[in-house]
């Protein structure tokens, strides 16, 4: 099969992007884990594809694939990507666009810089829903990962998030302690592990662990949690300067019941063909 697809990145955090509206598209877990290998294929941490909407109130469906082949509720990053190349591809030409996502409903808006405001809705913080097997909602809980015991906020922003607080992201043990939440029960659809360094009320350094991909160079939806547990246990103010690995993201969040908005940069790599 010959499939067209760009190369899309936000912040570094990189995307192979699929039309699948004029040329539809389905992948197996086995050719998306082919097109995301970074020897073998194109290489990306996640696979995205835009369908056509099947309702009403959203211009087009969102679908998000790890690079081991897992379908995936959410990613800030590849949804500002979204945006960019809906409207480069000529499939749109508005600014702001309604688009569904396994998480939800989500809106993106193309700013005049060429930057994009990701609406990613209000986050979810009730344990059933993160989804996280815990009895009650709390702003942080306790585990013992990797022999440590660990503090951590839960936060879903359409996928489940863990959010540590750290002295120095430069210091944590990211690979270790995410992938040791990936082993435990706590999370039953595993988690995304984020380490935040706080620089102060309006600034913060974070690191992101994301589940089926390893850490990456910048988790917008990650970005995103860190603020809400952050502000949730008073520590920050808002809008937040999030400072990723390879760039930053800006991210208003007003407290409860208010949609977290974030916005950040996006790049078109290059255009290609792949025989898979």
């Amino acid at each position: 099969m010959q499939l067209e697809f760009t190369k899309m990145h936000g912040l570094g955090n990189d995307f192979v992007v699929i039309n699948a509206v004029t040329h539809p598209v389905t992948l197996s877990t086995e050719m998306v884990r082919q097109i995301a290998d970074r020897h073998l294929g194109i290489g990306c941490d996640q696979l995205l594809m835009v369908e056509p909407s099947p309702v009403a109130d959203c211009d087009f469906r969102y679908r998000i694939f790890n690079a081991d082949g897992g379908e995936v509720e959410q990613c800030g990053n590849g949804a500002r990507c979204f945006a960019r190349f809906v409207v480069d591809q000529g499939l749109t030409d508005k600014t702001e666009i309604p688009v569904l996502t396994a998480g939800g409903r989500i809106v993106l808006k193309l700013e005049s810089d060429r930057q994009v405001t990701v609406d990613m809705g209000l986050p979810i913080l009730e344990p059933a829903k993160i989804p996280l097997n815990q009895d009650s909602q709390q702003t942080t809980y306790q585990a013992r990962l990797a022999d440590q015991d660990i503090s951590f906020a839960a936060v879903s922003m359409g996928n489940p998030h863990a959010v540590m607080l750290v002295d120095d992201v430069a210091t944590a043990s990211v690979t270790e302690i995410g992938q040791a939440f990936q082993e435990m029960p706590l999370f039953p659809q595993q988690v995304n592990a984020g380490f935040m360094q706080i620089i102060d009320r309006n600034q913060v350094r974070l690191r992101v662990y994301e589940r089926g991909a390893g850490e990456t160079m910048a988790c917008g939806t990650g970005a995103c949690a860190a603020i809400v547990a952050g502000r949730l246990q008073g520590l920050l103010d808002t809008p937040v300067t999030v400072i990723l690995p390879a760039g930053n993201l800006l991210i208003h969040w007003a407290g409860e019941n208010t949609p977290v908005m974030m916005t950040g940069p996006v790049a078109t790599v290059f255009h290609g063909t792949i025989t898979i």
